[in-house]
């Protein structure tokens, strides 16, 4: 069993809340925009970090992170990408490649809007954690977490750290 712990859209800020959960989970993903490479050092030291560089991220950040990020967490087949669309309205640089291999679940950032839905035509759960940073034009602060069983997606929660 593997807690994660789901975040997106940092643009460059960190705090004592975010860092409270992720000190709770097997690992941190980052979806990017992730503005700094000190959020990610601070990650780090908490727990396992996976992240994607996002639009606003600068060659340092590109050198450290890819843009898409596939793997394995247990038996659940995962892609993370900042820019991604989402069930129905997937971005087309990657259309093709999800159809052709979806993954089980398919992780985006970007929109700063938190979204959650199944894609029963290509059988994969997407998920967009929102944003947690203070930058952008979403108005609460919001990550996800969840436990990766197996090859189940379980305890799937919200997490809401107030207003930017």
């Amino acid at each position: 069993m593997t807690k994660i712990l789901l975040l997106s859209d940092t643009h460059g800020h960190m705090d004592k809340a975010i860092l409270k959960y992720a000190q709770r989970a097997d690992e941190v993903w980052h979806a990017g925009d992730i503005g700094s490479l000190s959020v990610t050092d601070s990650l780090k030291k908490t727990a396992c970090l996976r992240a994607v560089y996002g639009n606003i991220d600068d060659h340092l950040i590109q050198r450290e992170f890819p843009e898409h990020n596939r793997f394995y967490c247990e038996e659940v087949d995962v892609w993370i990408t900042h820019i991604g669309g989402y069930p129905g309205k997937y971005n087309i640089r990657i259309r093709e490649d999800i159809k052709r291999k979806p993954p089980k679940l398919f992780i985006c950032g970007h929109s700063h809007i938190l979204k959650v839905m199944n894609d029963r035509k290509l059988g994969l759960l997407h998920m967009n954690p929102g944003a947690c940073g203070k930058h952008g034009f979403h108005q609460i602060r919001t990550m996800l977490r969840f436990t990766v069983a197996g090859d189940k997606i379980l305890d799937l929660e919200v997490i809401e750290l107030g207003k930017r």
